[in-house]
């Protein structure tokens, strides 16, 4: 039978992992709420859907939200139980991924803005399939790196820094094509620069989401590759 001390620190250290599961909840929700804003976002534009390209904006207020949750109960977690080693370098992540993950909110809000000024001015021009290849890279990214970082997985936070890569390639092709677009016909100059400015926010969802992936190795193998990847 437990003494009442070791049935108290028996139930705190319950209590920690139970707020840590809470921490973990919290971070997935947001980025699964993230990936939809992208994938809503990109959709509103293709589909010229003003309906969809509003819920995006209006839905951020919700990551908002969670950012602060996640802010909240993390510094909770740091002030109240003292966590060491891999917790504490799991809940200064927690902190930054929130960061990071409010921010792709705010790209999914300008992506979905683009779609509302081409529908506003009636455009036809479709962008360049680079654009939704993209976006389904990106948003695999943010999966991956979400998921690598809850379970510490060093090597798949690896291969996320590793992908983006691909996204940057794509980013300047895009771009390629699009300044062809605009010499070859000057009418599409307001559009072509709506796609650039899709482009360039999807581009920056990747880099955002290979900061999480950079975390997740730090969580697993307490190893900054931040700016030495290469290494």
């Amino acid at each position: 039978m437990m003494s009442s001390a070791e049935a108290a620190v028996a139930t705190g250290f319950r209590h920690f992992h139970d707020q840590l599961s809470e921490l973990k909840g919290r971070l997935l929700d947001m980025s699964n709420r993230a990936e939809e804003l992208i994938e809503h976002a990109v959709d509103a534009l293709l589909a010229r859907d003003a309906d969809k390209a509003e819920m995006v904006i209006a839905g951020d207020k919700a990551m908002n939200s969670l950012e602060l949750e996640v802010e909240q109960l993390a510094v909770s977690l740091l002030a109240l139980q003292q966590p060491m080693a891999r917790d504490l370098r799991f809940i200064i992540g927690a902190i930054k991924i929130s960061s990071d993950l409010e921010r792709i909110g705010d790209h999914a809000v300008n992506i979905a803005q683009s779609a509302q000024r081409l529908i506003a001015t009636h455009s036809t021009l479709m962008p360049v399939p680079e654009i939704e290849d993209m976006a389904r890279r990106a948003r695999r990214m943010l999966a991956d790196a979400l998921d690598a970082f809850l379970r510490a997985d060093g090597t798949l936070g690896r291969e996320v820094c590793k992908a983006d890569d691909a996204v940057d390639a794509l980013h300047d092709s895009v771009f390629r094509i699009l300044l062809t677009h605009m010499m070859a016909d000057t009418r599409t100059i307001n559009t072509a620069l709506e796609f650039l400015l899709v482009s360039r926010n999807l581009e920056r969802v990747a880099d955002l989401a290979t900061n999480i992936g950079e975390d997740a190795v730090y969580l697993a193998e307490g190893k900054q590759i931040k700016h030495h990847f290469e290494d």
